[in-house]
């Protein structure tokens, strides 16, 4: 039995059977959500609000904005700056997708009280450069992710600001140039931190144990990019309003076609998967879903959390958490 940081989720679209994108959403169903998280060791997380219209997103930026709750570390903004390409855009709706600008950022900030914490957006999308340097200037975290970008486009992003690639190896065309490819351009620099979800469907394991080589123990972050059906059983669910479906091995996907739509995975179990695929120490793994995601979002983590770690298993079980 052991004690750990409480677990710090950088990316959660929702959990056992709340959607934080969903229509309705209020603070009780949100709390429920986060109740049921901590079980799992998760005491800090940004909520993610996806690609939607803005009228959805501004509705639910209030709710969980407003909300007192401790664990909500501030919100994270994946899209609507975003690669329209099929494959790159994964489970975006393509209709509400948008150029990105300082004028429309600025409005979602002012209906999420000031509390977006990190954008994720696509280098390439017309206005993402300026709107790149604007969030870095006020303090806010870019990633790139849902990208088809170029080196150039890539590297200038990185120039302006950017500093974390979201769920590295995801959000990409299914087939690639062998190389140069925005795989290749976001694993070499060293000032750029990765996020993987490492739950056994969205990266082999071989490719987690090559990215966690090549970025390093110390840039690399454990996300669950969980949507509601985490902690649910098989069944299906919604996430902002798009049919996903999940089967019984925990895969979540857009129904009849072979993508991807967040996960069921839960950040205990990433950290078990994490040393099993990548032949890193205990140790070395934790920091990955606590200290090493507060410390890149300027923060720190939330309370502790009593665990049994099963080595030969390679699982980690929460038995309790200390705020």
């Amino acid at each position: 039995m052991i004690e750990l940081p409480g677990l710090f989720d950088l990316q959660v679209n929702g959990f056992a059977g709340v959607d934080f994108n969903g229509a309705g959403l209020t603070a009780d169903r949100a709390a429920e959500a986060l109740e049921r998280m901590s079980a799992t060791g998760v005491t800090r997380c940004l909520p993610t609000l996806i690609t939607g219209s803005f009228e959805r997103f501004a509705a639910n930026a209030r709710v969980l904005a407003r909300m007192s709750d401790p664990a909500i570390a501030g919100l994270h903004m994946e899209g609507p700056y975003l690669s329209p390409e099929e494959g790159a855009r994964g489970a975006h709706p393509r209709e509400h997708l948008t150029a990105a600008s300082v004028d429309d950022f600025n409005r979602r900030q002012d209906a999420a009280d000031g509390r977006i914490a990190l954008v994720t957006l696509a280098p390439e999308v017309p206005g993402a450069m300026g709107l790149i340097a604007h969030l870095a200037a006020s303090g806010v975290r870019v990633a790139l992710g849902h990208t088809a970008a170029s080196s150039q486009q890539i590297g200038d992003a990185i120039r302006a600001g950017a500093t974390l690639a979201t769920h590295l190896g995801n959000g990409c065309a299914a087939v690639l140039p062998r190389h140069p490819n925005p795989i290749w351009d976001l694993l070499a620099p060293d000032g750029i931190f990765a996020s993987l979800i490492v739950d056994g469907h969205h990266l082999p394991a071989a490719t987690v144990k090559v990215m966690a080589r090549a970025k390093g123990p110390g840039r690399t972050i454990l996300i669950t990019d969980a949507i509601a059906a985490a902690g649910c059983p098989a069944g299906r669910f919604t996430i902002g309003g798009v049919d996903c479906v999940l089967a019984a091995d925990g895969r979540v996907s857009l129904p009849g076609t072979p993508y991807l739509a967040g996960s069921s995975l839960t950040l205990d179990r990433a950290v078990g998967n994490m040393v099993r695929f990548s032949g890193l120490t205990f140790d070395e793994v934790v920091p990955m879903a606590s200290t090493i995601p507060a410390r890149y979002l300027g923060t720190t983590t939330r309370g502790t959390i009593t665990c049994n770690w099963d080595p030969g298993g390679g699982r980690l079980h929460v038995r309790s958490v200390h705020l």
